[in-house]
C-alpha cells in the first residue's frame, strides 16, 4: 500500500528473493539498496572534444536484516553446499514492487543474481543480530 506521501519512503518497497533453490522468505528487512554498476568510457578527441558512455554492467546491492529465522543462512548454506559438491549454483531472480505516490504499482526484475552473506550476524547479549545480504545481478528490467 502507496504511503500518504508526495515522495516514495522505504515502506513502500516490497521485496521478494527467489533463489537458485526457491523462495528465500527474509523475516525482517529494515533496509535495502541498489546501484547500477557500469564501465567509463572517455574519448578526449585531438580537437578538444570530449566524449563519454557509460556502459551497463549490471546492478548490485543489499538487504539488511534483523535476523527473524535461519533462512538467509540456509540460503547461503545450500549454496556453497552445491558449489562444493562439484555442482553449478544456478543464479537467482529478486523482485521490486514499488507502490507509486500516484496509486500505481512499478515492478522491477533483477535478472540472474548471485548472492553472498558478508555479515552474518555478531551475537551479543540482549542485542538483535544485524546480518547483510548483498548480491549482483546482470540486469534489472522495469515488468
Amino acid at each position: 500500500m502507496a504511503s500518504n506521501n508526495l515522495f516514495s519512503i522505504g515502506r513502500d518497497c516490497q521485496l521478494v528473493v527467489m533463489g537458485p533453490f526457491g523462495r528465500v522468505d527474509l523475516v525482517h528487512v529494515t533496509g535495502f539498496e541498489s546501484h547500477q554498476v557500469t564501465a567509463a568510457v572517455r574519448v578526449d578527441r585531438i580537437d578538444g572534444v570530449l566524449l563519454a558512455a557509460e556502459l551497463p554492467k549490471g546492478w548490485d546491492g543489499a538487504f539488511d536484516l534483523e535476523r527473524g529465522s535461519s533462512a538467509v543462512d540456509d540460503f547461503i548454506a545450500a549454496v556453497e553446499a552445491a558449489f562444493f559438491a562439484g555442482n553449478s549454483v544456478p543464479t537467482g531472480t529478486l523482485y521490486q514492487y514499488v507502490a507509486e505516490v500516484d496509486g500505481s504499482t512499478s515492478t522491477y526484475q533483477y535478472n540472474n543474481a548471485v548472492f553472498k552473506l558478508p555479515q552474518a550476524g555478531a551475537w551479543r547479549g540482549d542485542a538483535s543480530v544485524k546480518q547483510r545480504l548483498e548480491f549482483y545481478a546482470s540486469t534489472r528490467q522495469r515488468m
